[in-house]
């Protein structure tokens, strides 16, 4: 009754079609609950009247609105054809081949490679939630590797599917999603060998088949390893039922395994020879399927990438040359011919088996004969029979196949241990790529294996999605009610279990004349009419058909025996193990090594006992071990969290984007996409959260509704308002979910109401519209009737004596009006002429006072002018005063370096003297051999003492001059001090005293300024002519004190500031004159007013002197003279009322002139405060003063010291001679005396040193003081003679570092401080060892700062304003490296001080390139934090977020929610966007970055931000609709708000968002037209072909009024695009960054006025 009920509101069904399997009709009468006749109308338009039962209604047809659904679970009606339906239109219109049923991902083979798997999908779907994208085997792998990061649990991807959909490539992607977004950090590159694994696996397990060129021929279940920090350290593959048989047979169109074709195409190869091989057509196993190439497959290339496989994974080329040589023996065997000798005997052709048994080193003879006859072992004896050439074929193929099936497991093996992983695992995601469901004309025992794996993995989804729908209703606290789903167990007993067909089959298996007639006879004793699920076929007594969970199978009993125990005879095996060739006698050991470590790690009980084996000869069969294998695997499923990916083949043909409903229908049958479907159904299929409830259907809410304020209770309103049946739905915590068909009645609700809406807009705009053109039209009407009853009432009305009346009234109104007008005038023209007389009277009087105000003028202007003239004058007369000072001090300084060099020359004497005594104490030494040279040597000594002895005078006499003219300097300067001191404060007093009589003056009031205005006028006067002569004084004393003292300089550069604050004091006496000069004016004005506004009677007065009675009485005759005079009267208030508000505006001007004489008392008391602090200056230059005069006083004493020392010196040598001349004679007493002489002359040395160490320490005294006293007499001109170099010691270069760099914390130098500073800094130390010319200093010290930067790079790789910081110093320390290295391209813009600044000595072009390297480093570090940052942000706020009125569109999202929140108040806007980009921005400006690095880096984060935002619109169907193009374009908008505001417009940033900017535009434009596709083309420049089709079959309408983009029309702007030469690229490279410059920018900081703060610790550089 509800499905009948809803017949109703929904107007189409759907209705069974025997070629398309459901088929769209609708309803063109109502339908009674009741009637078995339904009246309908198909798509072509045939109508219909179709038979219903009552009980059973067709399906109903879910809107428009909801179909091409990411999640079929979000459909309203939950079935079969609106599964279908819903596929073909992503599949076939949409080209989405990806599409979610809950918890699967149903994957549909496109048959066409698709550009969705580049590593930039893979980033985009990193990170993300599954219902956030749309739906992609990515988001599948990724949900996997989310769960197991985030719950520490193992998880499993089951790929299922037919051969040929697609379940190879998906799990190839996933593992590869799993290696791109897991690398580890070492070495090993596991993620690499992961991967490399599946080429070596598919070229010896797959195959083409008729279905598929590249069929898995088994199955595969990888775990791939993870560590703790769920990066991958290996993996384990574990294989199931290799199909053998493949190896011996293929039927048509089908190829045996890709590595013996692998093998053929590269038999010419060199290495290759040796196995003797040849084209595929030349062997057996090769060429059964009659095609042995695949189109477009190059075998060869494949072979060269198998063998780069092998070598990745370790595998030496001896190992891959023993695989191919026991390949290429496969491939012999396959050609060994066997002959019928009898009907029982048969023999062997030698030629290919001798290379059979050559390749593998065997007996040829042994091999011949084995393979012709077999031995028979009994109790009593052992026979030899011969085979027959039937049972020799099957011999041999059974060889083969066993030496392959051994091949490939050992293949297996080897990849395992290469995959092997030392560390512990600790999770892992385990990959299953298996064969599903498979019917086939003719099943034989492999499909038996192949759907009993499938029973058991349904068995196991099954539960699984019961698990899920339980945990969603109670999570959400509604009530569970128990869901009936198909439960496949009887099945699966029925292969398993005891007596079971596996059983029966083992043990028909045993027994020696096991036959499989005597097998199908013992099933059909035990299940026929026993077991509903096992039947007999009608037509045939050698099979059997099992009712599957998805289709009944008829299997075909022939060959089931020998499969299952695929035996070969013991005797080959016996030969083949006693091989030469170790690695096929490897395979048939006894006790073989176990291939996967799996095998020991779980136990499996088997369903019986297993009997035990009778002899030696017993093998465990195929079904057995398959069974064993199952069960290991469903115990792994079961301990992970399963994900399920299901392949669908869309059509036999391979055909791309063509959709067999048919085949599709019964894949989805088979894959239990519709069992979920089903279970999803039964309940509350349909769930909503409340955010999403309340945006979708706000417009079928209330106003008082509305008005609450919490949604999740006005949701509850609303439904309860709508659905009257409270069982239709429930409320959940954060959900609401509703019952089959519910969402389809609000949704038609919703359109109902909007379309009222749009008829009442379009009743309304219709109606005005038809308004306005009827009052158009009704006014044309009226402007007609108007002109035609004009002409109607004249042709009436006019007569010939109406015209004459009329003519003669006309001439009558002529005369008396100009009577009338002439009598008026010369009214007026009296008045006229009264008025004129007074106006000229008044103009005369103005003109006179004018000519004597401008005479005047010009009298101010002459002396104004000459004042002025003056002051030029002075102006170059001081500036050639500076030019000859600064000549005199370059003549000082000249005398200066002569007088050092004269030092030098004295110290040279000093040592020569010193040199000279020790030559006196070789002489002494040598007395005994050479008294005659001894004389010699005195005369010598005594005249270098007397030089010494006069060097020292003339010394000591320039000492004493250069301390007496710096006395007299010294007092020369005091005396000027203190005289230009006590004239400035007599000067400021009596600026003081005029400035306050000035204000006092102002404040008096007006009338009594009137009569002093002419007294301030004449005080004035003089007092400029005081103060221009105290100005000529001062100037004088200035020069006076410039020739006198260089020092001075910064004090007369001050008192010139205070001359120019005088001048403008001048300018403003000056604005007080001629405010003076317009009071006068005032007050005349006033004085005319009072003329002006005389009495009434005066004008009588006037009038009767100059007109005569009669006139009066003439003029007065009608009152006219009365009207004039009232007229005066009123020309005379309205000069009042002028008059009046002249006067307000004279006290508003008396009031600003009050102000400014304030002012200019507030400019006194500073000036005074200017002469205060030069005063200090001054003491503080005469406490300088003092002390030097005190330490020049310390002269004299030291002179004194230096002539007693002269004397000593004298003594000396007066008794060395006296020694000699007693020595001379006393020769006979030699010895004696010359002992004594030698002590005694020791002591006198000793004595000589002690008193030339003091002459040193004198002279070294001397020499500071020298020097205190040049400094004293530059101290005013330090700062222009610094040098722009910081000196420092070579120890201290690792403390400038540590300070400057390593311990800097950048926030409070770039608060306080110069940007770049610390760049300076450095670049000011560098010229230190530049000036020194020291390479070793230079290299360290640039070394250091080199690898400085790069460890504080390396440990603030996160922080992004230190980044800013060092980037910003780093490119200030480059350009100031390029601007002063003294290159011609970088000096052009210099000045001369920054020339001399340049470097001297060195190039450093080389470590500019090492710094240049280093900034971009930073540059992309810096540029990568930024993103990181904000890219969290981008899709949430600019995709996402909805900030325009009633643009919202949300639609369901099925399983997959996107929220389970009410209200998401932490998702990020627009506005945490811009916010975020205005934080950069502020930082990188603060730190001085360079303004084009700066656009550079928003350059760049525009660019993220447009390919991030349409990236995602690409991957997101759900985001491509008009509305959220309007809302992208919003947010692009305000993006170029924001760029305007901070004045980036020229960064090029706003043309990164084009593209972004056209896809918005693509999703708002109309989209049915050939010319809207032409404007498509010619507008979407910026987006490739791909990327517009993408849009296009991705846009998806809101509501039901937009219309979706016809397949017919994305063909033609196809078409249109072909002829474009772009990339087909579907992504943009997020990771892209564009090229980075560093312009080169000249610095704007003088480095000689930059102060090093005390914060910076680095008081150990000083200045030079």
């Amino acid at each position: 009754s509800a499905l009948a009920r809803l017949l109703g509101h929904s107007p189409r069904v759907w209705i069974p079609d025997a070629d398309e399997v459901w088929q769209s009709a609708e309803i063109t009468k109502s339908y009674p609950i009741g009637d078995r006749v339904l009246y309908l109308r198909l798509e072509d338009g045939t109508e219909l009247n179709y038979p219903v039962d009552p009980s059973a209604l067709p399906p109903l047809r879910n809107p428009d609105i909801l179909v091409g659904e990411n999640d079929l679970t979000a459909l309203s009606y939950l079935h079969e054809p609106a599964v279908l339906h819903n596929i073909k239109v992503r599949f076939v219109e949409s080209k989405l081949i990806y599409t979610y049923s809950g918890i699967i991902l149903v994957a549909m083979n496109p048959y066409k490679q698709l550009p969705i798997y580049g590593d930039a999908i893979i980033h985009a779907y990193s990170g993300q939630n599954m219902g956030d994208m749309d739906p992609h085997i990515f988001a599948v792998a990724e949900e996997a590797y989310k769960q197991m990061a985030r719950n520490n649990k193992n998880q499993s991807i089951i790929v299922s599917g037919e051969s040929g959909a697609g379940k190879t490539v998906s799990a190839r992607y996933a593992m590869r999603y799993f290696a791109t977004v897991s690398k580890s950090s070492s070495n090993a590159h596991v993620e690499d060998k992961v991967l490399a694994s599946n080429p070596i696996t598919e070229a010896v397990g797959n195959a083409k088949t008729t279905r598929n060129d590249n069929s898995s021929r088994f199955g595969k279940y990888t775990e791939i390893s993870f560590d703790r920090r769920h990066q991958i350290i290996g993996a384990n593959m574990r294989t199931y039922l290799l199909e053998k048989s493949r190896v011996v047979f293929q039927s048509e169109n089908e190829r045996n395994y890709h590595i013996f074709y692998q093998l053929c195409a590269s038999a010419l190869k060199p290495e290759f020879k040796h196995l003797k091989l040849g084209s595929a057509e030349e062997f057996n196993y090769t060429r059964m399927g009659g095609n042995t190439v695949i189109e477009g497959v190059n075998d060869r290339a494949d072979m060269i990438e198998t063998q780069k496989t092998f070598t990745l994974l370790g595998l030496k080329e001896d190992f891959q040359m023993d695989v191919f040589r026991i390949l290429a023996a496969v491939l012999h065997l396959g050609n060994v011919e066997i002959k019928a000798v009898s009907d029982e005997r048969s023999s062997v052709d030698n030629k290919h088996l001798s290379i059979f048994c050559e390749l593998l080193d065997l007996d040829s003879d042994k091999v011949a004969q084995w393979l012709c006859h077999r031995k028979i072992i009994t109790t009593s004896e052992t026979v030899v029979k011969p085979m027959t050439k039937l049972q020799a074929l099957n011999a041999r193929d059974a060889l083969a196949k066993k030496i392959y099936s051994h091949l490939f497991d050992f293949i297996v093996e080897r990849i395992n241990k290469a995959l092997q992983f030392s560390g512990k695992q600790y999770t892992f995601i385990g990959v299953l790529d298996i064969y599903g469901f498979e019917t086939f004309d003719v099943n034989s025992f492999e499909q038996f294996c192949i759907n009993y794996a499938n029973e058991k993995l349904q068995q196991q989804f099954n539960l699984h999605v019961f698990k899920l729908e339980q945990e969603e209703y109670m999570k959400e606290d509604i009530p569970w009610t128990l869901i009936d789903f198909y439960d496949n167990q009887p099945v699966i007993d029925l292969i398993e279990a005891k007596m079971g067909i596996l059983e029966l089959l083992d043990e028909e298996c045993l027994l020696p004349q096991g036959t499989d007639e005597n097998w199908l006879q013992k099933l059909y004793n035990n299940y026929i009419h026993k077991n509903p699920l096992f039947e007999k076929p009608r037509m045939s007594n050698t099979s059997f058909t099992i009712q599957h969970f998805a289709d009944k199978v008829e299997y075909k009993s022939e060959g089931f025996l020998e499969k299952n125990r695929d035996t070969v005879y013991e005797v080959l095996i016996e030969i083949l193990r006693s091989s030469k060739c170790r690695l096929c006698a490897n395979f048939f050991q006894d006790s073989p090594v176990p291939i996967s470590p799996f095998s020991s790690s779980i136990k499996v009980k088997p369903a019986k006992n297993v009997i035990k084996p009778p002899n030696k000869q017993f093998r465990t069969t195929v079904g057995n071990k398959f069974r064993s294998s199952l069960y290991l695997l469903m115990e792994t499923l079961n301990a992970t969290t399963p994900h399920y990916v299901r392949c669908i083949k869309p059509n036999d043909a391979k055909l791309p984007f063509e959709f067999d409903s048919k085949r599709v229908v019964q894949q989805l049958r088979a894959c239990g996409v519709l069992e979920t479907i089903r279970i999803s159904a039964q309940s509350y299929p349909s769930r909503w959260t409340y955010l999403e409830f309340f945006s979708r259907y706000s417009i079928l809410m209330t106003q008082p509704e509305l008005s609450l304020h919490d949604k999740k209770q006005i949701c509850k309103n609303v439904l309860q308002r709508l659905i009257q049946d409270p069982n239709q739905y429930q409320f959940g915590r954060t959900k609401i979910f509703f019952r089959a068909g519910q969402v389809a009645y609000l949704e038609k609700l919703r359109s109902d109401k909007l379309r009222q809406a749009c008829i009442v807009l379009q009743k309304n705009v219709r109606a005005w519209l038809q308004r306005k053109k009827f009052l158009h039209i009704r006014e044309a009407v009226i402007t007609i009737q108007q002109y035609f009853r004009g002409q109607r009432t004249v042709r009436q009305v006019i007569t010939a004596t109406a015209l004459k009346q009329a003519w003669a009234a006309i001439i009558i109104q002529k005369y008396s009006r100009g009577y009338l007008v002439r009598r008026l005038c010369q009214l007026i023209r009296v008045a006229a002429v009264t008025i004129q007389a007074f106006t000229r009277g008044f103009l005369a009087r103005k003109k006179y006072r004018k000519m004597l105000e401008e005479h005047k003028a010009v009298i101010l202007q002459k002396y104004a002018r000459a004042w002025l003239a003056r002051r030029r004058f002075q102006n170059i007369r001081r500036f050639v005063l500076n030019i000859q000072l600064s000549y005199r001090v370059q003549r000082l300084q000249k005398k200066l370096e002569d007088q050092s060099k004269e030092n030098h020359v004295l110290l040279e004497k000093l040592t020569s003297l010193a040199s000279s005594h020790a030559n006196d104490h070789v002489t002494i030494q040598r007395l005994e051999l050479e008294l005659e040279k001894l004389a010699s040597q005195k005369k010598t000594s005594e005249e270098k003492g007397k030089k010494h002895k006069e060097d020292y005078e003339q010394k000591f006499s320039n000492l004493e001059k250069q301390n007496k003219a710096l006395q007299e300097q010294k007092g020369l300067l005091e005396k000027k001090l203190e005289e230009k001191t006590e004239e400035m404060k007599g000067t400021m007093n009596r600026y003081s005293a005029v400035l306050h009589s000035c204000m006092g003056g102002v404040r008096k009031n007006f009338q009594n300024q009137k009569q002093d205005y002419e007294r301030e006028i004449e005080s004035l006067k003089r007092e400029i002519k005081i103060l221009r002569e105290e100005k000529i004084q001062l100037q004088h004393q200035v020069e006076e004190e410039l020739l006198v003292q260089d020092g001075l300089k910064m004090e007369v550069a001050e008192l010139t500031k205070q001359t120019k604050v005088i001048s403008e004091l001048q300018k403003e006496i000056e604005l007080l004159q001629t405010q003076k000069v317009d009071m006068e004016k005032q007050v005349q004005y006033q004085n005319l007013g009072k003329i002006w506004f005389l009495p009434p009677y005066t004008i009588c007065d006037v009038l009767p002197s100059r007109l005569t009675t009669e006139d009066l009485e003439n003029l007065n005759e009608d009152g006219e003279l009365w009207f004039a005079y009232e007229g005066l009267k009123k020309a005379t208030r309205v000069l009042e009322s002028h008059f009046q508000s002249q006067r307000e505006n004279y006290e508003t001007e008396i009031e600003a002139l009050n102000f400014k004489i304030e002012h200019l008392s507030q400019e006194i008391n500073h000036l005074q405060k200017l002469f205060r602090e030069e005063n200090d200056i001054n003491d503080s230059i005469r406490l300088q003063v003092t002390r030097l005069t005190s330490q020049n006083l310390m002269i004299p004493d030291f002179k004194q010291q230096i002539s007693e020392l002269q004397k000593q010196k004298m003594d000396l040598e007066n008794c060395l001679q006296e020694q000699t001349a007693k020595m001379e004679g006393k020769v006979q007493n030699w010895d004696a005396v010359l002992q004594t002489f030698i002590a005694k002359h020791n002591d006198l040395e000793e004595e000589l040193d002690k008193k030339d160490r003091l002459i040193k320490k004198l002279q070294d005294q001397i020499k500071t003081l020298t020097k205190t006293i040049e400094k004293a007499n530059e101290v005013p001109s330090l700062p222009k003679e610094y040098l722009v170099i910081l000196q420092y010691k070579k120890e201290d270069e690792a403390k400038i570092v540590q300070n400057l760099i390593l311990d800097l914390k950048p926030r409070g130098v770039v608060v306080n401080m110069i940007p770049g500073l610390p760049a300076h800094i450095l670049f000011m130390c560098l010229r230190y060892a530049d000036y020194m010319n020291d390479d070793g200093m230079l290299k360290s010290l640039m070394n250091m700062t080199i690898n400085g930067i790069k460890q504080v790079i390396k440990e603030h790789a996160e922080d992004f304003e230190m980044l800013s910081f060092w980037l910003s110093n780093t490119y200030h320390f480059l350009n100031c490296l390029k601007q002063y290295s003294g290159e011609e391209e970088f000096m052009k813009h210099n000045t001369l001080q920054q020339n001399k600044n340049c470097l001297k000595h060195f190039d450093l072009s080389e470590y500019r390139q090492i710094l240049s390297d280093l900034a971009i480093r930073i540059y992309h570090r810096f540029i990568i934090i930024m993103e990181n940052n904000i890219q969290p942000m981008i899709v949430p706020g600019m995709l996402e977020y909805e900030s325009l009125q009633g643009i919202s569109g949300l639609k369901p999202t099925g399983f997959r929610k996107r929220s389970s929140s009410i209200d998401d108040t932490d998702a990020y806007t627009m506005t945490s966007v811009l916010q975020q980009l205005s934080y950069f921005y502020s930082t990188m400006s603060q730190n001085g970055l360079d303004s084009e690095l700066l656009k550079q880096a928003v350059k760049q984060l525009f660019f993220l931000i447009g390919a991030v935002t349409l990236n995602s619109l690409f991957l997101r169907k759900d985001m491509c609709s008009c509305r959220k193009g309007m809302q992208i374009r919003c947010n692009i908008s305000y993006l170029e708000e924001w760029l305007k505001e901070k004045n980036l417009q020229n960064s090029a940033a706003k043309e990164t968002l084009e593209p972004l900017s056209q896809a918005a535009w693509l999703l708002q434009v109309k989209k049915i037209t050939e010319e809207d596709d032409k404007e498509i083309c010619e507008r979407c420049t910026s987006l490739s072909a791909v990327q517009i089709v993408k849009i296009l079959n991705s846009y998806t309408p809101i509501d039901d009024f937009e219309k979706r983009v016809t397949p017919s029309f994305v063909r033609k702007v196809q078409a249109m695009l072909n002829n474009r030469e772009d990339v087909p690229q579907l992504m943009l490279d997020t990771k892209y960054l564009f090229q980075v410059t560093f312009p080169f920018t000249l610095s704007p900081h003088a480095l000689e006025m930059i102060q090093i703060p005390s914060s910076f610790r680095l008081g150990f550089l000083t200045r030079m």
